[in-house]
C-alpha cells in the first residue's frame, strides 16, 4: 500500500446534526463489520455515538511489517482524532470537560469475544476532574477511571487481570459489601491508587521507557500515548491465540486483520436511568419472532457479557422507571434494523440518562433450529425468497439438529436449572478448567466444561468439551455465544452452583450434593437442565423445519446425493435423511466381526478345498447382507464396491502375537500353542508390505485371487435377483477399485458381466447391474478416456486420490505434521477434510476425460469430502453427477448442493 491509501474513515454526525458518514455495511472488508455497519445505522439514522474507523488493512500493513505502523497511518488517525474532537466540542484528556472514548476490534467476519476492547480512554490524574466536574457523579467518574486502568492495563500491557480483581474483592471484603456496586466514590478513588501502584509494579521499564517517571513506570497519562498504545494492542489482538483458534474452527481466512473502532463513549453506568445490553430481534435459540437479549442498570457493555452480575430480560426494559422511553424506541430499532438488513440483527446498545445510544449491529448468529425456522418465517412474511431462505442456512450447523438428545424415556433426577443458552445434550465427566478439558480429550475421555463463567482464553477447552456448563452470565454470555456458534450444548446461569475451580468441584446449594471432578454429568442445553450422572442420549428425527428448508434445497440443487452405508440399518437411515442411493457399501466392513476367521483362514490356508469352503461361507453371508442393503434401498442405486483393503488388514498383529508368544514363553505356556501361534507369526510377516496401502490391494486382489471377485459379485447378483422374483426392484452397481490401467478393469469387468450373466440365467431373471470403477490414483484420472471405455460410471475416491496426490499416508499424516503445516501455513487446511485444488483439478480431469471415452458416463465422489459443504460446491462446478456421503452429512450435501446451484444463478 501507498501513503495516500486511505485508512480511516469517519462515521455518525458533526456538531451541527449533519451526518458525515464515509463507508456503508457492504465495506465489512474495509471498515470490519463493526466499522461497517456503525456506518450503516448512521446512514440510516439511527442514533450512533460518532467516531472513526481504522481499516482493516492497515491492520495488516501493521502485523506485516514486524509491528511498526505504515507510513503516513499515525498522521492520518490524528486529522481524525482532531476532526471527532471538532465534531463533539471536547478533547481527550481535557481537565475541564474531558471526551472519553472507546477503542474497538471489528473484523470482517463475526468473532465475539475473541480480540479486545479498551473503554473510557482518555481518562488520566487531569481529566478525572474535569468528568467529576461535569457529571458531578465523583462515584461514576471514579468507576470509570478504575476500569480504565483495569482493562488498559490486562488489554494493552498483558497484565493478569486477577490482580486488579483480588483487590477489588478485597475491598468489598474490608467494606463488608457483596457488589461492585455497594462500594462508594471514596472506595473507588482508592482503588484506582491501588490499580497504578500494580499497574507500576508489574510493568517493565526496559519495556516501556516512555512510561518512566521519575525512575519509575507510572500509568499513562498523555490521551495520545493512550490512544496509540490501545490501537496497536487492538490490532496484535487478531494475532492472539484464542482469535487464531477461533478462525481456523471457522475457516476465516488469517490475512482478513481486524479494523479498530475508535468511538465517543456513552455510559451506561450513570444511575438508575442508565442501561445497557445485548440483545437480538429474534430469538436466536429457536428462532421465535421476539425481542430477546438482557440488559443491566447502571452498568457497562462488558458486564453483561462477561457475566459478573445476573441480567434482566430485555422484554422488561420498557417497563422500567426512566427507562421506558428509551425501551419502547428500542423496539422501533429492532424492526428498523431487521427490515432493513432483512434478516435477524444481533445489537448492542447503552442508555445513558434515558437516551437510547446504538452501539453495533450484525446480522446475528443463531443456532441450527433457529437459523431454519427464521428463514422459512420471513419467506412467509415476505422479506426474503425461498432461494434467499435456503441461502441463509450454513449446512455445517445442521450438525446440531442431528446431535444427541435426552430419551425421553430416561429416567433422571434435575439437580439443577439454569438458561437453555445453546441446544442439544451432552454426558460426560465434570472438569473445571479448559485445560483439563483439552487433556481429558486427548485421553479420550468425554468431559463436560464447568465454569464460573467461560472467558476467550478458554475456547481450546470449550471445543475439546461435550458441552459447557456455567453458574454465572445471561443467554448472550460469552459462554452462550461461542457454544451456539459451535453447535455445543450449553446450559448458563446455574445460581444453585457454587463453583470452586481450585478444589475442583462444585457445591449444589440447598442440597448436600458436591459434583467432583470426574463425576458422570448430564446437560440439556434446550431445556437447561443438569443431572448428576449419565442420561441416555439419542438421535433427533428430521422434521418441521428443516424438512422445509430440505424440499426447497432439493427444488434447487443439480447434484444428487447418497450416502456410505456398509449395512442394512445404515442403509435404512440414509434413506430416511434423503439419500437417493447408496455411492460406497465398503465390503470389507461385512468381513469383520465373526466372519473375519473366515477370510483368515482364506488368506492364511493355502489348500484349495479349505479356502473354497471359507469362500462358500462368504458368499452365503454376503449373500444376506445384499439382499437386506438393497430392499433397503429398493429402486435406487446401490453401489457395491469390491474387496479393497489389504489383506493383512484381516490379521492379527505381528508385534501383538509377538508379545504373546514372549510371555507364555516366559510363563512356560503350552509347546503347541506356542509353535502354532509362532507359525501364524510367520506367516503373517511373511505377507508384510513395505507401503500396503500401494501394495497388494484393490484391483490387485481380485486379479491375483480371482475366487474372490467371482464369489462378491455373485453374492450380488443372487441378492438381486432373489429380491426380482419377490416383485422389488433393486439397483445394484458393482465397484472396482483402484484400477490404473484400462487393462485391469477391463479384465475385471469381463469376470463381473460373465458372473451376473450366469446368475440371470440361473434365476431366470434379467439383471441390468452397472460394472465401474473408483478413480483414486492419478494414473486414473489422466487416463480416465481409455479406462471409460470400459466403466459405466466413475466414482472418484478422494481420500486415496488426496493421499496419492500428495504422497501423504491419510493414516499417519493428519496427527503427526498435518497440524504443523496448518500452523505454519504450509496448507491452508486439511486437505482430507476440505478437497484440496490440485486434486480437485485431477477429479475435474477425470470426469471430462472420462466423457471422452463414454459420453453415457456417470460420476460421482464417495470419499469424505462428499459431505464437506465446501469441497460440495467444488464438485458442484466440476460438473459430477452425485456426492456420496456418511448418513449423517447427507442433509448438509443436500443444503451445500442447492447453496452451488443457487450461486450460479
Amino acid at each position: 500500500m501507498t501513503a495516500d491509501v486511505k485508512r480511516v474513515y469517519a462515521f455518525g454526525k458533526d456538531a451541527e446534526g449533519n451526518n458525515v458518514t464515509e463507508g456503508n455495511k457492504d465495506m465489512k472488508y474495509i471498515l470490519g463489520g463493526k466499522g461497517a455497519n456503525l456506518a450503516e445505522m448512521a446512514v440510516i439514522g439511527l442514533p450512533v455515538p460518532p467516531g472513526f474507523t481504522i481499516t482493516c488493512q492497515t491492520c495488516m500493513e501493521y502485523a506485516n511489517a514486524d509491528n511498526t505502523w505504515p507510513e503516513g497511518a499515525l498522521d492520518e488517525i490524528e486529522q481524525y482524532r482532531l476532526d471527532l474532537e471538532r465534531r463533539i466540542g471536547k478533547k481527550i484528556g481535557d481537565a475541564e470537560d474531558p471526551l472519553l472514548v472507546s477503542v474497538r476490534s471489528g473484523a470482517p467476519m463475526s468473532m465475539p469475544g475473541m480480540m479486545d476492547t479498551v473503554l473510557n480512554l482518555g481518562l488520566n490524574d487531569q481529566s478525572i476532574n474535569g468528568l467529576i466536574k461535569h457529571t458531578d457523579n465523583p462515584r461514576f467518574s471514579w468507576d470509570s477511571y478504575r476500569r480504565f486502568i483495569q482493562m488498559f492495563s490486562n488489554v494493552v500491557m498483558g497484565l493478569d487481570g486477577d490482580l486488579f480483581e483480588n483487590a477489588i474483592n478485597a475491598k468489598k471484603i474490608v467494606r463488608g459489601v457483596k457488589s461492585d456496586a455497594d462500594l462508594t466514590a471514596e472506595d473507588m478513588q482508592e482503588l484506582v491508587e491501588e490499580f497504578k501502584a500494580i499497574f507500576s509494579e508489574n510493568v517493565s521499564a526496559e519495556e516501556y521507557p516512555s512510561l518512566v517517571v521519575d525512575g519509575k513506570v507510572g500509568f499513562p497519562q498523555n490521551p495520545d500515548t493512550q490512544l496509540r498504545l490501545a490501537i496497536e494492542a487492538v490490532f496484535g489482538s487478531w494475532n492472539n491465540p484464542r482469535a487464531t483458534l477461533y478462525r481456523k474452527q471457522n475457516k476465516i481466512a488469517d490475512d482478513l486483520g481486524t479494523a479498530v473502532n475508535v468511538q465517543c463513549m456513552v455510559f451506561g453506568n450513570k444511575g438508575e436511568t442508565s442501561a445497557t445490553g445485548v440483545a437480538f430481534t429474534r430469538n436466536p435459540a429457536n428462532g421465535e419472532k421476539e425481542f430477546y437479549g438482557d440488559y443491566l442498570v447502571n452498568a457497562q457493555g462488558e458486564d453483561v457479557v462477561a457475566g459478573i452480575r445476573n441480567t434482566s430480560p430485555i422484554a422488561e426494559l420498557k417497563h422500567v422507571d426512566g427507562l421506558q422511553k428509551a425501551g419502547a424506541e428500542l423496539e422501533e430499532v429492532f424492526v428498523t434494523l431487521e427490515n432493513h438488513y432483512r434478516d435477524m440483527c444481533d445489537i448492542e446498545f447503552t442508555i445513558e440518562q434515558g437516551k437510547l445510544w446504538m452501539l453495533q449491529t450484525r446480522v446475528g448468529k443463531r443456532t441450527a433450529a433457529a437459523a431454519l425456522h427464521i428463514a422459512i418465517e420471513m419467506v412467509k412474511e415476505g422479506l426474503i425468497t425461498k432461494e434467499e431462505a435456503v441461502c441463509r442456512v450454513d449446512p455445517e450447523q445442521l450438525d446440531q439438529l442431528l446431535h444427541p438428545q435426552f430419551d425421553k424415556n430416561a429416567e433422571y433426577d434435575v439437580l439443577a436449572r439454569g438458561l437453555n443458552a445453546s441446544p442439544g445434550a451432552a454426558v460426560g465427566e465434570a472438569v473445571f478448567s479448559a485445560a483439563d478439558a483439552v487433556a481429558a480429550e486427548a485421553e479420550g475421555r468425554k468431559c463436560v466444561l464447568v465454569r464460573w463463567e467461560t472467558n476467550p482464553d478458554d475456547l481450546a477447552g470449550m471445543i475439546a468439551a461435550e458441552g459447557i456448563l456455567t453458574s454465572h452470565g445471561g443467554k448472550t454470555s460469552h459462554a452462550a455465544v461461542i457454544a451456539r456458534g459451535m453447535g455445543a450444548p450449553c446450559v448458563c446461569g446455574v445460581e444453585a452452583l457454587r463453583i470452586d475451580a481450585e478444589k475442583k468441584e462444585a457445591v449444589v446449594s440447598g442440597t448436600d450434593t458436591v459434583i467432583h471432578e470426574g463425576d458422570m454429568i448430564s446437560i440439556d442445553g434446550t431445556t437447561g437442565i443438569v443431572v448428576l450422572g449419565a442420561v441416555e442420549l439419542v438421535m433427533p428425527e428430521l422434521s418441521g423445519d428443516l424438512d422445509v428448508i430440505l424440499e426447497w434445497a432439493d427444488e434447487f440443487r443439480r447434484l444428487g446425493v447418497r450416502a456410505n452405508a456398509d449395512n442394512p440399518a445404515d442403509a435404512e437411515l440414509s434413506r430416511s435423511f434423503g439419500a437417493e442411493g447408496i455411492g460406497l457399501d465398503r465390503t470389507e466392513h461385512m468381513f469383520l466381526g465373526d466372519r473375519k476367521r473366515i477370510i483368515q483362514t482364506f488368506i492364511l490356508n493355502e489348500d484349495p478345498a479349505v479356502r473354497e469352503k471359507a469362500v462358500n461361507e462368504l458368499f452365503e453371508a454376503q449373500t444376506g447382507d445384499f439382499y437386506g442393503m438393497f430392499k433397503a434401498m429398493d429402486g435406487l442405486p446401490v453401489i457395491v464396491r469390491l474387496l479393497d483393503p489389504p489383506l493383512h488388514e484381516f490379521l492379527e498383529s505381528p508385534r501383538a502375537l509377538d508379545v504373546e508368544i514372549a510371555k507364555l514363553e516366559a510363563t512356560g505356556g503350552d509347546v503347541k500353542t506356542i509353535a502354532e501361534k509362532r507359525k501364524l507369526m510367520e506367516q503373517i510377516d511373511a505377507m508384510s508390505e513395505a507401503n500396503p496401502m500401494l501394495g497388494l490391494r484393490g484391483c490387485r486382489l481380485g486379479i491375483v485371487y480371482p475366487i474372490l471377485p467371482v464369489m462378491q459379485v455373485r453374492a450380488i447378483a443372487t441378492a438381486a435377483a432373489n429380491l426380482k422374483k419377490e416383485g422389488l426392484d433393486p439397483k445394484p452397481e458393482v465397484m472396482i477399485p483402484l484400477v490404473s490401467t484400462v487393462k485391469e478393469l477391463e479384465k475385471l469387468r469381463k469376470v463381473a458381466v460373465d458372473t451376473i450373466n450366469e446368475v440371470a440365467a440361473e434365476a431366470g431373471v434379467e439383471l441390468d447391474i452397472p460394472v465401474g470403477t473408483m478413480i483414486e490414483l492419478p494414473r486414473a484420472a489422466v487416463t480416465a478416456d481409455e479406462i471409460a471405455t470400459q466403466a459405466d460410471f466413475f466414482s472418484f475416491g478422494t481420500n486415496d486420490l488426496t493421499q496419492t496426490t500428495f504422497g501423504f499416508s491419510r493414516d499417519d499424516v493428519e496427527a503427526e505434521f498435518v497440524p504443523q503445516y496448518l500452523a505454519e501455513k504450509l496448507l491452508p487446511y486439511n486437505p482430507f477434510a476440505t478437497i484440496d485444488p490440485g486434486v480437485a483439478k485431477l477429479v475435474k480431469m477425470g470426469v471430462e476425460l472420462g466423457h471422452e471415452g463414454n459420453p453415457d458416463l456417470v460420476c460421482g465422489v464417495c470419499g469424505e469430502h462428499g459431505g464437506d459443504p465446501d469441497s460440495v460446491k467444488m464438485f458442484h462446478k466440476i460438473g459430477l453427477d452425485y456426492v456420496s456421503c456418511s448418513p449423517y452429512r447427507v442433509p448438509l450435501a443436500r443444503l451445500a448442493a442447492a447453496q452451488a446451484a443457487l450461486a450460479d444463478k
